[in-house]
């Protein structure tokens, strides 16, 4: 039913879609006919095949739209040919390999792509620094704070979309795009609350967007967003409107033919399925996902579908298959870097482990996850992982390595540190309410509440309404 909204719109899709490769295909044909011309200087050639290249990105192909810079800019890891061209089309032409650098580079899991796009970027901001043409500057500050995110500095990244926000006073598609990732980035940094905000103060500015694919992919973060909430506060209305978000976003990157992006729609819907235990559909969309994934070689992508599938797996009681697929999205994750992808597939990988009985094993595994996290300043995903090993291991926990437990220190204190965390993130992750909390612990009411008045009495003041401690 969360689709009849958009029936009408699907039923002309077909139509808009070949309207839209025709539009296209004559786009670059008449591009490339004007490319042969002979008396076409070298700055036009460069500034043309940009803008074909801009059109390929927009529309996720992004290896046709290296092919369209092969004459100036052979492959990944060797420096643009820059020589004769004037100082803008010098750097659009750094700003467009720049920016293939890091999303090939992360895609392939190609060693140093992210620090060669940085380099690129940041030389093309320089040369539109000194010709003081801020809206480039932003479109550069904007894609080198992607670059930040995608090895882990989620500072640095808000750093870059916030001054490029400031050089961006008149609402456009640019300024659109960056509140965008600035609203990613905010999530990333356990911040969804500001993350949220930035999505619903903007969105009159994202809905008067003509660009399909950036249309589709406010409609996919807002989606994310609500999911996100209708698990944290136990709303079921939230799946609905997320689910309404999905099908906004499919809609414009079908329009876009976006295959990246709708690939991504699939992996998302897959999981928010797999949360409300409708397995068949979640499957069915995470098969979807996977085909394009695979198909683009995207590994990175690929493995965040295996990891909600190990999810559904491990659901099911199918042990063995899921530690085979989570085996392998950890693989691809460690040499990918991204401690938030790996951080989250430590964590299923834990409890694949503690349901197969490797105790031992599942505790290293979690302590990994916690380790990585609060090294990279993730409470949030620390404390998952705590919950996630409290509720996996529980008495095992007394016999895992020796008697030491996740600080070194004995079993009885580290098992009531632990449980008092559990208790401390429950509570505020529900705003002192009691019963959502004792649900997002894995504990019993009664049980949470007996843990509030005995063992973890300096948390009484954190219940809604709160308890006066007892002797």
């Amino acid at each position: 039913m969360c689709y009849v909204k958009f029936a009408l719109a699907f039923s002309s899709l077909s139509l808009q879609s070949v309207e839209k490769q025709i539009a296209f295909m004559s786009l670059r044909t008449s591009l490339l006919r004007t490319l042969r011309n002979p008396n076409l200087s070298v700055n036009d050639r460069v500034d043309l095949c940009c803008e074909v290249t801009r059109e390929l990105e927009n529309r996720g192909e992004y290896e046709e739209a290296r092919k369209a810079l092969s004459d100036y800019w052979p492959r990944i890891g060797e420096a643009p040919k820059l020589a004769g061209l004037e100082p803008n089309t010098a750097a659009e032409l750094l700003l467009r390999a720049g920016v293939l650098s890091g999303i090939i580079g992360a895609c392939r899991q190609i060693p140093e792509a992210q620090e060669t796009a940085k380099d690129l970027l940041t030389q093309s901001q320089s040369i539109f620094e000194a010709g003081r043409v801020l809206k480039k500057i932003a479109e550069a500050r904007m894609e080198l704070a992607y670059c930040y995110w995608r090895t882990n500095d989620l500072e640095g990244a808000r750093d870059c979309l916030n001054e490029a926000v400031s050089l961006l006073p008149i609402d456009s598609e640019l300024k659109a795009k960056v509140l965008l990732r600035l609203s990613l980035v905010e999530h990333a940094r356990e911040h969804d609350q500001k993350a949220f905000r930035i999505l619903t103060k903007h969105a009159p500015l994202f809905l008067r967007i003509n660009n399909h694919t950036l249309r589709g992919t406010y409609h996919l973060v807002f989606g994310d967003r609500l999911a996100n909430l209708a698990e944290l506060q136990n709303r079921s209305d939230y799946i609905d409107r997320a689910l309404i978000e999905y099908a906004a976003a499919s809609y414009h990157f079908e329009i876009a033919e976006h295959r990246p992006y709708l690939a991504n729609v699939e992996n998302n819907l897959g999981y928010l399925y797999f949360k409300i235990n409708r397995f068949d559909e979640a499957n069915e969309h995470l098969d979807r996902a996977r085909r394009v994934f695979k198909s683009i070689k995207d590994a990175r992508a690929a493995a965040q579908v295996d990891e909600t599938r190990a999810r559904i797996l491990l659901s099911q009681e199918r042990i063995k298959e899921a530690q085979r697929v989570i085996c392998s999205a950890v693989r691809v994750h460690e040499k990918d870097r991204n401690t938030i992808l790996l951080t989250e597939a430590l964590i299923t990988y834990g409890r694949v482990l503690a349901r197969s009985e490797s105790y031992a094993a599942s505790l290293g595994t979690f302590r990994r996850a916690i380790e990585l996290a609060d090294n990279a300043g993730l409470a949030n995903r620390a404390t998952e992982a705590i919950v996630a090993a409290f509720r996996e291991l529980g008495d095992h926990l007394v016999i895992a390595e020796r008697g030491q437990l996740l600080s070194g220190r004995g079993v009885g204190h580290d098992k009531l540190t632990m449980e008092h965390d559990v208790i401390k993130f429950a509570l505020e992750q529900t705003n002192g309410k009691v019963t959502p909390a004792a649900r997002l612990a894995g504990m019993s009411h009664q049980a949470f509440t007996y843990a509030l008045r005995t063992r973890h009495k300096d948390l009484q003041d954190k219940r809604k309404p709160p308890r006066q401690q007892t002797e």
